[in-house]
């Protein structure tokens, strides 16, 4: 089987709730994504989606993802998709670094690879665990009240996690932490993420005025080394994200005794291939996971169902549902959350058929009739 087409597209993602706000003022009102379709010469077509939360939360923005697919895209006609391994290693010869840009076609390749062989991606990733697992709903920074709030409307929608932004000053995000808190039942979670927000001051001073709240505190500052310093002078059970880009953080973070649970964005590891990987090193090194993206909508929500679904329930802590955050739907058959819930597609490949009068025509084309 042999890549005879890439075809790109881009996609407006508005959110049901009008803006997206994390710390340091960051927002976003509108997405810009990027899906990618991969046709075969057998006839299969595949489709991958990646969408960076912006331009200033990771390495990674809308624009540089579409440049770097051109500088591979052409390089890549005449591969074998089903191929995974030496799609992921022709990719990183011709593009060093930039994960973010080979995401896509990765997923669109295991896409293909289900429908050949006629099985859900989650089987070729390691097999379905359970009948569904849980998700977590992002609480967008806000005054305490109105965050506090929003627990109720969440929690009739199903959801038993609530992971909520903070990374202010540390008198607003103490008061947004235990507002929050006293909204919750015994049996549900709480995640405050500063998203690399705070200073080690400001985390150690959060975490020692709310010692005796049932919390977990996630990614507090920008470096390893800074969110291994508060790990170490607090108490409550700790996540990183962030930091965590590759194996070897990975490893490292293991070695340090830096976090209790990780969260695995598979676009900032370059798609299912490799964040594969991280999840099974997770798996062997007795580490939680949330299975996660930097944002998308239905292509990217199916390929975190795939992986999520394939992670021996133990280990997941939990995962996102992007497709219930924004107001369009880019492909049919995509995961939907039912009562907090959600299953992956026990269709061949992804099991999605995407809307092609939502994609619109491609911005460019590589391979029989290409206009790059």
């Amino acid at each position: 089987m042999q890549i005879r087409k890439i075809a790109l597209f881009q996609v407006d993602l508005p959110l049901h709730e009008g803006s997206y706000n994390w710390s340091g003022g960051k927002s976003v009102q509108v997405f810009d994504s990027t899906i990618v379709r991969i046709e075969t010469d057998t006839g299969l077509a595949g489709y991958g989606e990646v969408c960076p939360l912006g331009s200033v939360y990771l390495p990674a923005y809308a624009n540089g993802v579409r440049a770097g697919i051109t500088e591979i895209a052409q390089d890549l006609i005449g591969q074998d998709p089903t191929q995974l391994n030496k799609l992921n290693r022709k990719m990183d010869e011709l593009l060093k670094g930039h994960p973010y840009v080979k995401s896509a076609i990765d997923i669109a390749c295991w896409d293909i690879l289900g429908q050949a062989v006629e099985q859900p991606v989650c089987h070729l990733l390691g097999g379905r665990f359970g009948e569904d697992f849980a998700l977590y709903r992002a609480i967008s920074r806000d005054t305490p009240n109105a965050m506090a709030e929003s627990v109720s409307q969440y929690r009739a929608e199903g959801y038993r996690k609530f992971q909520l932004k903070v990374g202010s000053d540390a008198e607003t995000d103490i008061e947004r932490i235990r507002c929050t808190r006293k909204e919750l039942q015994k049996d549900e979670v709480l995640i405050a993420d500063a998203n690399t927000g705070w200073l080690m001051k400001d985390a150690i001073r959060v975490a020692r005025a709310v010692q005796d709240v049932d919390v977990f505190i996630e990614q507090p500052c920008a470096t390893y080394e800074e969110c291994l310093s508060v790990r170490r002078n607090i108490d409550h059970p700790f996540v990183l994200d962030e930091c965590m880009d590759s194996v070897q953080m990975l490893v490292r973070g293991h070695s340090d005794l830096a976090m209790d649970a990780v969260n695995l964005k598979i676009s900032k590891f370059g798609g299912l291939t490799k964040t594969r990987l991280v999840r099974d090193l997770c798996v062997s090194l007795g580490l939680a996971m949330t299975i996660e993206d930097s944002w998308g909508s239905d292509i990217t929500t199916a390929a975190i169902a795939h992986l999520a679904h394939s992670t021996p329930s133990e280990f997941l802590f939990t995962a996102t549902d992007f497709n219930s955050y924004v107001t369009v739907r880019t492909a049919d058959g995509a995961p939907q959350r039912h009562g907090g819930r959600m299953a992956a597609s026990t269709k061949p490949g992804l099991g999605i058929q995407p809307r092609t009068e939502i994609l619109g025509e491609p911005v460019a084309t590589w391979g029989a009739g290409s206009h790059a």
